[in-house]
């Protein structure tokens, strides 16, 4: 698997909506907290850690 760095998700933009909208009546720890699961879960669903390590680089 290879991380895909071109535009992928269908109504993104609909999606960014869903994402802050989770966020809704969070604190700061709270949304930090929800991101940090929400990442987790996503990785998990990934699987591949060469393609976890290159995301990370990516981030930087």
């Amino acid at each position: 698997m290879t991380l895909m760095l071109e535009p992928n998700i269908i109504d993104s933009d609909g999606f960014y909506q869903e994402l802050l909208g989770a966020h809704e009546g969070m604190s700061k720890d709270e949304s930090d907290a929800y991101n940090a699961r929400l990442i987790l879960t996503l990785a998990n669903h990934i699987g591949d850690r060469a393609v976890l390590r290159a995301a990370l680089e990516v981030a930087k």
